[in-house]
């Protein structure tokens, strides 16, 4: 149902019977929010306006309006009314697993990671606590068993940065890490099952060290050491994707 801006709803008993009331009264609003009759920011008619023009009992507004909150379009500021956020309609990030099935965007994954994770690094220099630097090192003590076993599990690589990411002392950092690492770390993505033993070793060691680099940098609270350290470190890991890609051609 598309509503005309300052012109009443049809009433209810007109709408189609495939959806409830409250979908109804949702995609309304929804449209109105997407088209800007209702522009960000704007406080929504009240519930008794709604009831009126749309035809429709309060207990249909109410559910309405908690979907919309639920779908991110509004907020309920109580004892002044319901507001368009400010980001209503704004498509959130996310890396579809389909995206993710090419290496080359997984090299464009680790771009993005170096911007994130260099800056984290050195946040977590200036920011450190001992937690911080025990939860590293036991990450990195954990990666050295892993190279004695050729281990091809990643939760040691992944713990560090994790670690990294929440001695930045800045949520934000640890939760797009943990997003992004979770969906982007290379061996999470690429099967390390044609590399042999000693080859997947040799690669643990080289990554442990660099890992270790850059906890001897925070733990020197050396915050340009560990941007450096880091930013090496992920374009090392980038520059060794792209190598095993040339590799397989």
């Amino acid at each position: 149902m598309t509503v005309e801006a300052g012109k009443p709803a049809l009433p209810a008993a007109t709408w189609t019977r495939r959806e409830t009331l409250s979908s109804q009264v949702v995609r309304t609003i929804a449209e109105r929010i997407k088209s800007g009759d209702y522009p960000r920011g704007s406080k929504l008619p009240t519930e008794k306006a709604l009831i009126d023009e749309l035809g429709v009992s309060r207990t249909v507004i109410r559910e309405a309006i908690a979907n919309l909150r639920a779908s991110g379009l509004v907020s309920i500021h109580h004892g002044i009314g319901v507001f368009v956020r400010q980001d209503a309609g704004v498509t959130p990030f996310r890396l579809g697993d389909e995206n993710l099935a090419l290496v080359e965007n997984l090299v464009k994954g680790l771009e993005l990671r170096i911007g994130i994770e260099s800056e984290a690094a050195s946040l977590a220099a200036a920011r450190r606590t001992k937690a911080d630097l025990n939860a590293m090192a036991d990450a990195c003590n954990a990666m050295d068993i892993a190279v004695r076993n050729a281990s091809r599990d990643t939760q040691a690589d992944f713990d560090f940065h994790c670690a990294v990411a929440t001695a930045s002392h800045n949520e934000h950092f640890f939760r797009i890490f943990n997003y992004l690492g979770e969906t982007l770390m290379p061996r999470m993505r690429l099967s390390t099952h044609a590399v042999d033993d000693a080859s997947l070793s040799v690669h643990l060691a080289r990554v442990n060290e660099e890992h270790r680099a850059i906890l001897r940098a925070i733990e020197a609270q050396d915050v340009e050491g560990a941007r450096a350290a880091m930013r090496k470190h992920l374009g090392d890991s980038r520059d060794r994707m792209l190598e095993r890609l040339r590799r397989e051609q």
